[in-house]
């Protein structure tokens, strides 16, 4: 069966006829949200930071929102693969009861990040010169700094309307925060322009800022007054940075982004706009490598795994699915290592199928 597909931008393309494809064309990483989307690249994670760029003497800038985040602060670790199953071991088997409070789901989260972190999780992260992990956060300037769930919701119907006319917009509602490796000085160039600010990952900040980037609006709570970020309340890295339309810099690497779908949608409020493709630019140098649709077919229920699913399935069946999904996704992660160990993997890399001028 074919079960994964590699597209990459023309700059991007080219280099790859060029030189090959190898773990020094990579100056970034891409980490979209999507929470347990996540899942079917489970088996990717398990090989490209641990084998991949094992080897690798120069930095690599790792970038995520959300699901995309926790993700980051796997790679950042001292054993990345075991950072990976213990998100995977944790995320896939939550319960909660059968109406959830956002108090309870946030401190599910927290625990969840206590066991992925661990004792020495944190200042792992902070001290890797090479793997420099950013956590991309929405600073909240509108009615999203509200705790009331009634206001939050109309915050959002705010911010979706406001997108609708342009994706610009949403600056008068929400600032990006990049929580940054201190080793790190990447730049971020955003063709919307929305306002953003840098604060260095540290002890005191570390773990309330990856919270914060998977605070889902309504179904979290938001972490209020980050240590040593500008005070307000900050939630979920995806309302602004949802699959991403930016470029990296300022070094000229490639980007390497597996991601769920070939058809990235740049903001959470983009989601349902199909027409809103990310900018030529953003992707000119970027590399995804997706799960086939033949792939997602051959899954259980023929799909990837999503948050709806633990309202629509009994927490038994679901946690089964997950695990099911975990296990299968190996697949993807051994089909990329034999194509890169081959040498063949150039011969499979093909255009991105939506780019926009």
């Amino acid at each position: 069966m074919h079960v994964l597909d590699i597209y990459a931008g023309p700059s991007a393309l080219a280099r790859i006829r060029e030189e090959g494809f190898h773990p020094e064309l990579f100056d970034y990483f891409l980490g979209a949200s999507g929470g347990p989307k996540w899942f079917v690249l489970a088996g990717l994670d398990r090989v490209i930071f641990p084998e991949f760029f094992k080897q690798r003497k120069t930095p690599i800038d790792v970038v995520g929102s959300s699901a995309g985040a926790f993700r980051a602060a796997c790679f950042a670790q001292s054993d990345p693969r075991a950072a990976i199953n213990r998100l995977a071991e944790r995320y896939s088997q939550t319960t909660y009861s059968d109406k959830p409070t956002a108090r309870e789901i946030t401190e599910k989260g927290r625990d969840l990040l206590d066991y992925l972190l661990g004792d020495k999780g944190v200042d792992e992260i902070i001290a890797n010169p090479l793997v420099r992990a950013h956590f991309i956060v929405a600073r909240c300037k509108g009615l999203g700094k509200s705790e009331r769930k009634s206001i939050q919701l109309a915050g959002l119907i705010a911010s979706a309307t406001a997108n609708l006319v342009s994706r610009k917009s949403l600056a008068r509602l929400y600032e990006r925060a990049i929580f940054a490796s201190p080793h790190s000085s990447l730049e971020l160039h955003d063709p919307y322009d929305l306002p953003s600010f840098r604060v260095d990952l540290s002890r005191d900040n570390l773990t309330d800022a990856l919270m914060a980037s998977g605070s889902i609006p309504v179904v979290l709570e938001g972490v209020e007054n980050i240590a040593g970020a500008p005070s307000g309340m900050y939630r979920d890295g995806g309302i602004v940075d949802y699959h991403f339309d930016v470029k990296l810099g300022p070094r000229s690497g490639l980007t390497l982004y597996p991601h769920f779908y070939a058809f990235p949608s740049p903001g959470w409020f983009d989601k349902s706009l199909k027409s809103r493709n990310p900018h030529h630019s953003s992707y000119d140098n970027v590399v995804m490598v997706v799960p086939s649709q033949q792939f997602v077919t051959s899954l259980p229920y023929n799909k990837i795994p999503d948050r709806k699913d633990f309202e629509t399935m009994d927490a038994k069946t679901r946690i089964a699915y997950w695990q099911k999904v975990l296990i299968e996704t190996d697949r993807l992660g051994e089909a990329f290592m034999d194509l890169w160990q081959s040498e063949l993997l150039a011969n499979h890399v093909k255009p991105l199928p939506f780019l926009t001028e």
